[in-house]
């Protein structure tokens, strides 16, 4: 597959900040300037390469390297297929939303102001080995992560790059946790060092990862309860795999789209949610409190478990790829 490159820019806007702070704070003004005339560079070069290129189709996912490219595409008149995979539509989805032939959402429709004749929802596209583990294929993974078979295990991750607050809490409450379970923590490269010199290391109740490269269906296929940010595609993987789940968004992403997938879930009681801004109170157990009330209760894992199975969608990535074929066929 030929592989491309496009100069662009982002659009920095931060929750937690507000529009006057956008347009007073220097490290976020002027990036946002620059940025701007580098989307400009981007469209006369994605112009260029779809001239040369000639495709019967452009499709994007959604991210500010794509807008260039679909704005080439309307002005050459290519059909464009969009695919948002958050329940909060991105910036560069909704600009591209008004010319683009077909849309598709990782979440219901209900959650999208996007015009529903031209809108499907099909889910993300995930990898097969993301489906539901029997008890017995569930024992194997335990076994293979060299983990007791007698005692729940709570995975707990904040995503690739780790989530600095998630890891202080779990060591925080490290003991409470390990009395619960066995804990196996993914923290992310940037603070593994820090947590390997503060956590137990020949303690088989505690196993700390910087990132789990390959087998992250059989880790969290061998979890009872896992603990997560609110990552679109994390959850519909954890939704295939029909995993109790405790969500703990970040609010403080561009346009707060974590606290917004954490509700489509929550509305829908097929997760816990729970505030990442409470850990920094001395006093705060929420994290340990939501793993005892999942662990301790088999009808809130099952009802958890059979909720979050309904948003599972196997056929995501064929359905995409119809979507495609479909726009072809459209001209």
């Amino acid at each position: 597959m030929r592989v491309d490159t496009i100069i662009s820019g982002k659009l920095r806007r931060y929750h937690h900040l507000t529009f006057l702070q956008h347009l007073t704070i220097p490290s976020v003004l002027w990036p946002n300037l620059r940025d701007g005339v580098l989307v400009v560079a981007g469209v006369v070069q994605s112009v260029s390469k779809l001239l040369i290129w000639r495709p019967d189709v452009v499709f994007t996912k959604g991210g500010y390297v794509c807008l260039p490219v679909g704005w080439a595409a309307r002005f050459l008149r290519i059909p464009l297929v969009i695919h948002d995979s958050d329940a909060h539509p991105g910036l560069t989805n909704r600009l591209l939303a008004k010319h683009a032939d077909i849309i598709a959402t990782g979440a219901p429709l209900e959650y999208y102001s996007y015009p529903k004749e031209r809108s499907y929802y099909v889910g993300i596209p995930i990898g097969e080995e993301f489906k539901p583990f029997s008890q017995e294929e569930q024992r194997h993974a335990k076994r293979l992560l060299g983990v007791s078979l007698d005692k729940p295990l709570i995975v707990i991750t904040g995503g690739g790059l780790g989530a600095k607050l998630l890891n202080d809490a779990v060591v925080l409450h490290l003991d409470a946790l390990m009395e619960l379970g066995t804990v196996i923590l993914v923290s992310g490269s940037a603070q593994y060092d820090e947590l390997r010199a503060i956590t137990p290391s020949g303690d088989s109740r505690f196993q700390l990862h910087a990132f789990i490269s390959n087998g992250m269906a059989q880790l969290l296929g061998a979890a009872d309860v896992v603990v997560t940010r609110a990552g679109a595609t994390t959850i519909l993987e954890l939704a295939g795999l029909a995993k109790p789940t405790i969500l703990v968004p970040n609010g403080r992403l561009t346009g707060g789209h974590q606290l917004k997938n954490a509700k489509v879930y929550e509305d829908k009681k097929a997760v816990l949610v729970i505030d990442d801004n409470k850990f920094a109170e001395p006093s705060d157990a929420s994290l340990v409190t939501a793993v005892k009330t999942v662990l301790g209760d088999s009808k809130l894992q099952e009802s958890l478990s059979a909720a979050i199975r309904t948003f599972a969608k196997p056929n995501a990535a064929k359905d995409v790829a119809k979507l495609i074929i479909q726009a072809i066929k459209k001209q």
